[in-house]
């Protein structure tokens, strides 16, 4: 995955060569934080954290100070205590691995709750919407969501894992989001695909542009298009509606709400796949099982 992040550069529109996401998207949904930023980040707030704790424990400052109101370390204090610390993290370097294994898993539950919340408060816009942008059973027992961006290299190397589970399990729904985050290409490209729906064409199209080496522009959609039988003129016309382009508005804003920053990024009921992760067959299946057999926790 690319954690290279591209900001959107055209309205409507978070983030895994790359994809990103909503506000201030990051091009393909990527994870995680480079060690040499996380470690020096560490040792600062391992090395703050420690100071407290022997400006609290061994009272420096004068005895009768009111709570807060402390003197502050002076400098030979400061620096003992920094050394300190500095040769006992050397000595336990695995302290800092096991500090960034804590601080990521707390992240990444903070961001769950945030999209448990946003699937509930949205659940039927996520997953029943009007629009009609699907494939699979349409009477599915387990309905997978994708934000996905044409231009974006991982979505459409994912796009084979989508294929498979659709011909695979035939119990299973796909929602497709367009989440046009590289800009106005990619966002006329995506209001193609959109009116192509209005003549019963969409997943077609969709499959087409994903399976489609290079850039996906304008001129070279709107001959896929004219390949697959559409009317070009009905389609011309529709690409620039206010439906489409609400369409479009509407998921931008929906994206923003899931914390989205990147593309792909896949819900399977209520779980998440941030990325393409080269497992992401398996890992449809694996969840897909899960929400069978337990249910979602938010409404989906």
């Amino acid at each position: 995955m690319s954690k290279t992040p591209r900001e959107k550069t055209t309205t409507p529109r978070a983030k895994n060569e790359s994809a990103p996401a909503k506000s201030s998207p990051a091009p393909s949904a990527g994870t995680g934080t480079p060690m040499q930023l996380v470690v020096p980040a560490l040792v600062g707030a391992v090395i703050a954290a420690a100071a407290v704790m022997a400006f609290m424990t061994f009272g420096v400052g004068p005895a009768s100070a009111p709570a807060g109101k402390m003197a502050a370390l002076n400098e030979g204090q400061k620096a003992g205590i920094e050394k300190t610390i500095r040769e006992y993290l050397l000595n336990n370097p695995q302290l800092l691995m096991e500090m960034s294994a804590a601080l990521e898993k707390q992240q990444a539950d903070t961001q769950n709750l945030q999209v448990k919340s946003a699937i509930s408060q949205n659940a039927d816009i996520i997953f029943r919407d009007k629009y009609g942008l699907v494939a699979g059973n349409p009477s599915a027992d387990v309905t997978i969501v994708e934000f996905s961006d044409y231009n974006c290299p991982y979505c459409k190397r994912a796009f084979n894992a989508v294929l498979k589970l659709i011909d695979s399990d035939k119990k299973v729904r796909f929602v497709f989001k367009e989440f046009p985050i590289f800009g106005e290409r990619s966002e006329s490209v995506a209001r193609i695909a959109i009116a192509a729906q209005a003549q019963g064409k969409y997943f077609e199209l969709h499959t087409a542009l994903m399976k489609n080496r290079g850039q996906n522009t304008e001129q070279k959609t709107l001959l896929l298009a004219e390949k697959l039988g559409l009317d070009m003129d009905r389609l011309k016309q529709d690409m620039v509606s206010d439906e489409v382009r609400k369409i479009i508005k509407e998921t931008s804003e929906l994206g923003n709400k899931l914390g989205i920053r990147g593309t792909p990024f896949y819900l399977v009921g209520d779980r998440t796949i941030p990325g393409a992760p080269d497992d992401l067959y398996q890992e449809f299946q694996k969840l897909a099982a899960d929400v069978r057999k337990n249910g979602c926790e938010a409404a989906c």
